[in-house]
């Protein structure tokens, strides 16, 4: 179906560059719309790209003619180093996500994909966990068809900004990664471009209701 139309927010991260080129590299969307900072030149004539502060009311002025049937995949995610404070934080990994499923709700997307975290729980005492699960918790309490999410241990992959702790973490993740069996598995580390592909194949499935995806789901969605 051609006429299908893809919106990606936080289209130029680790996550929403690999979703918005899936989306581009297939032949199952006539319109993909990027939600952007800065438009990227290498999507010039391929995607729409929209510049959003993320408020509801320029999300709803902005999206409201694409948004019915859509398919929307959330990619927006920080951390709190690079947000400054825990407030701006969960502004991009909470409060711009519900503004989102609100205006997905209002005008009747039919799939909205998101990517939260392994360990997300909307009662865990930290910090980045409990905005993870409470973003999905709130998400399920909203009347979209389908929500799915996605909740990836650490991100393999080329990121725009340099995170000394990550890499440090990824290299220890790598190496241990083969001991990571049973109950661990959720916490092998996985390629961006594997989660996209995997957000992708799950929006084109057009399941309805609230699915999970860890480690093994992603995978499976990818052969």
């Amino acid at each position: 179906m051609r006429n299908r139309v893809a919106i990606v927010a936080g289209a130029t991260g680790l996550i929403g560059r690999e979703v918005v080129n899936e989306l581009l590299a297939r032949q199952n969307y006539g319109k993909v719309i990027a939600l952007v900072r800065m438009p990227r030149e290498e999507w010039d004539g391929a995607c729409i790209q929209l510049q959003t502060d993320y408020s509801f009311e320029s999300l709803e002025v902005q999206l409201e003619p694409y948004l019915p049937g859509a398919h929307l995949f959330c990619c927006l995610g920080t951390t709190i180093k690079t947000a400054g404070t825990r407030e701006r934080f969960k502004a991009v990994d909470y409060e711009y996500p519900m503004r989102l499923g609100r205006v997905a709700e209002s005008y009747q997307a039919s799939q909205f994909a998101i990517v939260t975290a392994i360990g997300a729980d909307a009662r865990s005492g930290v910090f980045y966990s409990r905005v993870k699960g409470e973003v999905e918790q709130d998400l399920m309490r909203l009347r979209l068809p389908a929500l799915h999410l996605f909740r990836p241990s650490l991100l393999l992959g080329s990121r725009a900004e340099f995170r000394l702790g990550e890499r440090a973490a990824m290299g220890l993740l790598l190496m241990i990664s083969p001991l990571l069996a049973g109950p661990l598995r959720p916490y092998k580390p996985i390629a961006a471009e594997r989660v996209a592909r995997a957000m992708v194949r799950a929006a084109l499935s057009e399941r309805q209701g609230s699915h999970v995806y860890t480690y093994d789901q992603m995978i499976a969605l990818n052969e």
